[in-house]
């Protein structure tokens, strides 16, 4: 029988928040999305240079890019994850892929990567993003136009 380590726990509940995210960003669902966030969470973004705050991360960000891309998936097989020793601080690094849409509608390979951070008040609270950067590959278009 397989035993979980503590360690393993935490993984595990990092894991579940990517997964969470991913479903809500294929449905296009910004409420429940902004539950695995803190309010004040600062990004990066292809839209802006710096977000501060929640609701400009879903406004200026989010709902630019999520309405116009499909099949999105983080590549939970390519995480990475620092833990704080007090296990209330992570830092995470993954790739995920999509599809983008040219301004014909044609569909094209939408790969990226990403660096999450995220907090808990204690080990038996859930994560919350404090900083995510999401960035495309080299070469891929910064605009998808939806299908």
């Amino acid at each position: 029988m397989y035993k979980f380590s503590e360690q393993n726990l935490d993984h595990i509940s990092i894991k579940l928040w990517f997964e969470n995210w991913e479903s809500f960003v294929i449905n296009k669902n910004f409420e429940l999305a902004k539950t695995l966030f803190d309010p004040e969470v600062v990004s990066f973004g292809t839209w802006m240079d710096v977000v501060q705050g929640l609701d400009n991360l879903v406004e200026k960000q989010w709902k630019n890019i999520w309405p116009t891309i499909s099949h999105f998936k983080f590549l939970t097989n390519t995480l990475y994850i620092q833990l704080s020793p007090d296990k209330l601080f992570a830092n995470s690094i993954l790739t995920w892929t999509s599809l983008g849409y040219d301004i014909n509608g044609k569909c094209y390979e939408r790969p990226g990567r990403a660096s999450i951070t995220l907090r808990r008040d204690n080990i038996n609270n859930l994560w919350k993003a404090i900083h995510t950067h999401l960035s495309l590959n080299r070469d891929v278009p910064q605009k998808s136009y939806g299908n």
